[in-house]
């Protein structure tokens, strides 16, 4: 009876102690606070209901808790707002956050904040490299951390309501209320200062406009090609030949050949064999329209030379076109007006790309040219791959095809790429051009490099290197052409100096690659006994090289002997 009251006694105890412990547990609420970064300075939310919080699902949260502002203001209160001091701050604090560190502004203001946090109290971060950077930055924190996906739908919901949010200020009002107005200017300003503190950016060193300029270019001047050649068909039929104007000559080679299609070809090239400029063509169908107006239609201003004006004028007085309706001509020149406004926009993007060359990689287009050195940034992705090939690689940018095709047959790979197409490379005589561009990649190397890694950011950059590399280059042309290898080079102060590189001379290269006289001075004389000794070694030599040679004939005799008595034999037998 004794044990069975004790053992009730500390069951009543327990019992009590537990339930002490349960409504403890009860009115001590934990509370989960939220850091947010905003672009005007740091915000810290707390969850009013923790108790909803706890009980709601991850599927419902944004439901139940952001279904809209008025929800969201409900359950979300704006403890502290800290902004930042200037913009400088702020990318600093941004660009710290992204790296995962902790700036000195927001360890100042977590403990500033976190400091009355009691230790069930937690804190929502958003990014988790941020959360071991105030773990090591700030180890005595009394809140936990805490970043999963639930803390990820807190911080949506308050992305989605972050202007409501922060209009009213905060609770405790010791933060200033910002407008929508004035946090998407700010957003504004960090979002443009960010991307130059992150890309480093330069305006003049941006060679993403390189690539698209001369991709747009090329695409450019197929467009036009292929409008210039249509609104030429379509026209010609109306204004064609001036390839044969005698219609009885016609006539008789239409018969003799049995050809109507050397017809139609004449028929289309008439204005066209005249004027071969696209944009000259159609400024004559946009001026005159029917070719009866050629005539009177003054042309001087679109064809500069006389002769030409005379021939044009010529040819549509006796012209075998047919005729067209006002529709027809309406559409020709409508066509016409585009390849002309193609054409005028096709000479602004090349000044916008030389400009653009010249600021990015002004040595790689004075070696070069703005097309060829367009064209190899645009092939190696960016200005800093290519200054990462070597002049190896350069020199055959462009020949992939030709490379892998010339290594699969085991046959010669080529010998230039893009760089073939360089004005000093076109220079050159046919079989120096492998030689040029050998040369020549090279110095684009060395001048791509230049650009891409040097510092200078002034209006007037350092072309030495590019000015220097030509010279060089055009020497070596001139060597190879049997000329002087004069090469002029520029001197720190800017003057102009001129230094001699050796001529080439095949005879001199020549007589420099033949082999020294022998020196008779180097031999060793014997005496009469060894020469004797020498010449009867000499002579069992050959004595033994002849037996060698004689062994094998006497033995092919015998051989021969004992075939021919067999045969005998066999003979002899078959006839008894």
């Amino acid at each position: 009876v004794i044990a069975l009251h004790t053992y009730a006694h500390h069951i009543v105890y327990h019992t009590n102690s537990t339930k002490q412990l349960l409504s403890r547990d009860d009115s001590y609420s934990i509370n989960m606070h939220l850091l947010f970064e905003t672009p005007a300075g740091y915000s810290l939310f707390k969850i009013s209901d923790d108790k909803k919080l706890k009980k709601t699902d991850e599927e419902d949260l944004h439901d139940k808790f952001f279904a809209d502002a008025s929800k969201a203001k409900k359950y979300v209160d704006l403890v502290h707002f800290e902004p930042f001091a200037d913009t400088a701050d702020a990318v600093t604090a941004a660009a710290a956050c992204i790296d995962g560190k902790v700036s000195k502004s927001l360890k100042s203001f977590l403990k500033k904040q976190l400091k009355k946090s009691g230790n069930g109290d937690s804190l929502a971060i958003a990014d988790k490299n941020l959360v071991a950077g105030i773990k090591d930055a700030i180890p005595n924190l009394p809140c936990t951390m805490a970043c999963d996906s639930k803390t990820n739908e807190l911080f949506r919901g308050i992305r989605c309501h972050l202007d409501e949010l922060m209009a009213g200020g905060s609770a405790e009002d010791d933060g200033p209320a910002l407008s929508d107005a004035d946090l998407n200017a700010m957003r504004l300003g960090l979002s443009h200062s960010l991307s130059r503190y992150k890309l480093k950016f330069s305006a003049d060193k941006v060679d993403t406009m390189v690539i698209q300029a001369i991709g747009l270019l090329d695409e450019l001047d197929k467009e036009i090609n292929t409008y210039a050649m249509r609104v030429k068909e379509w026209y010609g039929w109306h204004f064609p030949g001036k390839c044969c104007t005698d219609s009885v000559q016609l006539c008789h080679f239409v018969c003799e050949h049995m050809l109507i299609s050397y017809f139609v070809f004449h028929r289309s090239t008439e204005l066209q064999g005249i004027v071969n400029d696209n944009a000259q063509y159609s400024k004559l169908v946009l001026a005159c329209g029917y070719r009866s107006k050629f005539r009177e239609t003054d042309l001087s201003q679109i064809l500069e030379e006389e002769s030409t004006e005379a021939a044009v004028k010529e040819a549509a007085e006796v012209s075998m076109g047919t005729d067209i309706t006002d529709l027809d001509k309406i559409n020709i020149q409508s066509l016409a007006e585009q390849v002309l406004s193609m054409t005028e926009y096709r000479i602004q993007l090349f000044d916008y790309l030389k400009n653009r060359m010249n600021a990015i990689a002004p040595n790689l287009t004075i070696l070069l040219g703005e097309l060829v050195g367009a064209r190899l940034i645009s092939h190696s992705g960016s200005l800093m791959n290519l200054a990462k090939q070597p002049a190896s690689t350069v020199q055959i940018l462009g020949a992939e095809k030709a490379l892998f095709r010339a290594l699969k047959t085991k046959h010669d790979t080529p010998k230039y790429g893009l760089i073939y197409h360089a004005s000093l490379v076109g220079q050159a005589a046919p079989k120096h051009k492998g030689k040029i561009s050998r040369v020549l990649a090279a110095k684009a190397a060395l001048a791509t490099r230049v650009d891409a890694l040097s510092d200078e950011t002034s209006e007037h950059p350092d072309t030495t290197i590019g000015y220097e590399g030509r010279a060089k280059v055009e020497a070596r042309l001139r060597q190879l052409e049997g000329g002087d290898g004069t090469v002029i080079l520029a001197n720190k102060d800017g003057k102009l100096t001129a230094a001699k590189t050796a001529k080439y001379v095949p005879t001199a290269a020549k007589a420099s690659a033949v082999a020294p006289a022998y020196n008779d001075a180097s031999d060793m004389v014997l005496d009469e006994k060894e020469k004797k000794s020498a010449k009867k070694d000499k002579k069992k030599r050959k004595a033994e090289e002849g037996n060698d040679d004689e062994a094998p004939a006497k033995k092919a005799k015998k051989e021969k002997k004992e075939k021919k008595s067999k045969k005998e034999k066999k003979e002899k037998k078959s006839k008894k």
